[in-house]
């Protein structure tokens, strides 16, 4: 059976499962115990798993990464809650210069099962150092698994699977979707890192995209099917390893494609997309490849400099009928 949830208890209801489980679990951050979280994700864990396991820290993410670092190197299994992945900048060294290589460094002796997670990218008038997408430069770094997802089903499988994993996880979050509810199944429910979802099915146009650009491609493809137009819609879910399989398969069905990246347009996610659909994909498509990316500089804080910034459906729209050639 399922039920609707929200995006922040499905996140919560992962870690709970999985800490009644496996006593070696823990989570560590800035206000995950009193306050319940700065998010509210951590509700109800302190009172559950006391002090010990519910650990509030001080404002110190390159500190408390590297506690966390070392006390997976040595049996356990953290969570590390960053109360957004801006400031987790800060913890950059602990998570590419150790988490990321402990495994090869040690020639396999040592694992570093552990788990980054918080909010990535813009929540409104947030300004620029709040406003930030990551996933890009964690996912250029070997030796780390990056998921980024809003769908509560989804993401609760995969957090389950990300703490499982023996690999250091990063997981990319939405500050402005917390509050985003859907069906979400009850009890065990893992979903496969690195496998993509194909939300909806499509002939004319592929569009690939994830976290929250989701619903901009959603509300995309809704209005472009009024037109005649069929988008075949596909939420990569795991940035690192990246499904190519999907997507190239489904470029090889309907010859074009449009990624819709929130980052920077310049090395980013949606680069990566057209770098592998050129590489498997060239002779199918009818026409280029075409990115739909947020502006190519930091986020001003005016409300509307904001809706500038970021892509949002009428961009998307834009961009498919470029690719159909309407």
């Amino acid at each position: 059976m399922s039920r609707q949830i929200t995006l922040r208890d499905a996140i919560n209801e992962a870690m709970v499962e999985e800490m009644r489980l496996d006593d070696s679990i823990f989570i560590m951050g800035e206000e995950v115990a009193e306050y319940n979280g700065a998010y509210k994700v951590s509700k109800g864990m302190l009172d559950e798993f006391g002090p010990n396991r519910v650990i509030d820290t001080p404002i110190a993410e390159l500190g408390f990464a590297g506690i966390g670092v070392g006390a997976a190197m040595n049996g356990l299994r953290p969570i590390i809650e960053f109360m957004t992945w801006n400031f987790a900048v800060l913890a950059f060294d602990q998570i590419v210069n150790n988490a990321a290589k402990t495994l090869s460094q040690s020639s396999g002796d040592f694992s570093c099962p552990i788990v980054f997670r918080g909010p990535s990218g813009s929540a409104g008038q947030l300004a620029q150092q709040h406003s930030q997408t990551f996933e890009s430069w964690l996912a250029n770094c070997p030796g780390l698994k990056v998921i980024s997802c809003i769908d509560p089903a989804d993401t609760k499988g995969l957090m389950k699977a990300a703490i499982r994993d023996n690999d250091p996880v990063c997981f990319m979050e939405s500050e402005s979707y917390y509050g985003f509810k859907g069906e979400v199944p009850e009890g065990e429910y893992l979903v496969p890192i690195g496998k993509a979802a194909i939300r909806r099915e499509g002939t004319d146009v592929t569009i690939v995209s994830f976290n929250k650009m989701m619903e901009v491609v959603k509300a995309a493809a809704i209005e472009l099917e009024k037109e005649g137009i069929s988008a075949e819609v596909i939420d990569l879910r795991t940035i690192r390893p990246m499904d190519y399989e999907t997507i190239i398969k489904s470029v090889r069905k309907t010859n074009r494609i449009v990624v819709v990246d929130e980052s920077w347009p310049f090395a980013g996610i949606s680069s990566e997309v057209t770098y592998a659909v050129q590489k498997h994909a060239f002779d199918y498509l009818d026409a280029p490849v075409t990115r739909v990316n947020s502006a190519d500089t930091s986020l001003p804080y005016a409300a509307v400099f904001v809706e500038e910034f970021l892509p949002n459906p009428a961009k998307v729209i834009a961009a498919v009928k470029a690719v159909m050639y309407r």
